[in-house]
C-alpha cells in the first residue's frame, strides 16, 4: 500500500491550493483519511480528518478556510485550501487507516508535499 500526495506549491497570501492524495495497492477497506502538517521547527499537527462514516473535523486554525473531501471510488482524499496565510506554510502529509490484503489494518503516510505561502 502506498499513499501518493500532490498539489503543493508556492502561493501568495489569500490564495488557494488543492492537495490530493491517492492510496494504491491491495486495498480492502479505507477507514479514516486525514491531512497533517509540519512547519519548520514545530511538531506535526492534524489539519483535517475524514472518517469512514462521513464525518469531518478540523484544526481550529483552518476552520472555515480548508475543506477535506474524499472520492471513495478513487481511494483519494483532497484538501481544498482557501484564504491561505503565511502561517499555513508547512509540509503537508496525508494519512490513511487501511485494511489491505495480506497486511491487515495499518496506518499509512504519504511522502509529504510542501506548501509555501508568501506574504
Amino acid at each position: 500500500v502506498q499513499l501518493q500526495a500532490s498539489g503543493g506549491g508556492l502561493v501568495q497570501a489569500g490564495g488557494s491550493l488543492r492537495l490530493s492524495c491517492t492510496a494504491s495497492g491491495s486495498i480492502l477497506s479505507i477507514y479514516d483519511m486525514a491531512w497533517h502538517r509540519q512547519a519548520p521547527g514545530k511538531q506535526r499537527e492534524l489539519v483535517a480528518r475524514s472518517t469512514s462514516s462521513g464525518g469531518t473535523n478540523y484544526a481550529d486554525s483552518v476552520k472555515g478556510r480548508f475543506t477535506i473531501s474524499r472520492d471513495i471510488a478513487k481511494n483519494t482524499v483532497y484538501l481544498q485550501m482557501h484564504s491561505l496565510k503565511p502561517e499555513d506554510t508547512a509540509v503537508y502529509y496525508c494519512y490513511a487507516d487501511i485494511r489491505s490484503l495480506g497486511l491487515g489494518r495499518n496506518d499509512y503516510w504519504g511522502q509529504g508535499t510542501l506548501v509555501t505561502v508568501s506574504s
